[in-house]
């Protein structure tokens, strides 16, 4: 059976994931709205991997005994005020994540929970790779600032992000 203190971090943890998973589709609607299907494609993919990280939560806390409690949301953010900005919020938003997990790294080692600071290994540096690839969409965008064209070249480009389904860990 799992430790409570470490099970309620990780409801808590789900919750952000499946949160983060409407935050990228909203960022998609926006996307899509704006006739960037490019950059709304990344964020399709985007909502597919945060829910695979939350799912990834869920089914170990299940395999660990644990019970589940998906916390209420907010409903997320749906406009922005460039392309930019709504990757801008995004960056802060995997920082706030990387943040997140992080600390339950810290509470999987105080209660000397080497299964799960395992599980979270893997998550921190899921994290790093995260906020690296948005912070280089953020740079290019800031780049192209005052270039138009840039814009339609960086939706082709992101239109050829494909979702590639995490690695079974079963």
């Amino acid at each position: 059976m799992i430790n409570k203190k470490v099970e309620k971090a990780l409801n808590e943890q789900i919750t952000r994931e499946i949160y983060s998973s409407l935050l990228y589709l909203s960022m998609a609607g926006y996307y899509t709205i704006k006739n960037l299907s490019g950059f709304a494609n990344w964020m399709f993919v985007q909502t597919k991997e945060e829910m695979d990280h939350a799912m990834k939560f869920f089914n170990y806390l299940l395999d660990r005994g644990g019970d589940t409690k998906i916390g209420a949301m907010e409903a997320p953010k749906a406009n922005w005020k460039s392309p930019l900005d709504a990757f801008e919020a995004a960056y802060k938003h995997e920082q706030y994540i990387t943040a997140s997990i992080n600390n339950l790294a810290d509470i999987a080692i105080k209660e000397k929970d080497h299964a799960t600071n395992n599980l979270v290994q893997w998550f921190i540096n899921e994290q790093v790779e995260e906020e690296a690839n948005v912070d280089e969409i953020i740079n290019k965008l800031k780049m192209m600032e005052g270039f138009p064209g840039g814009l339609i070249m960086m939706d082709a480009e992101l239109k050829t992000r494909v979702y590639v389904p995490p690695p079974a860990t079963k």
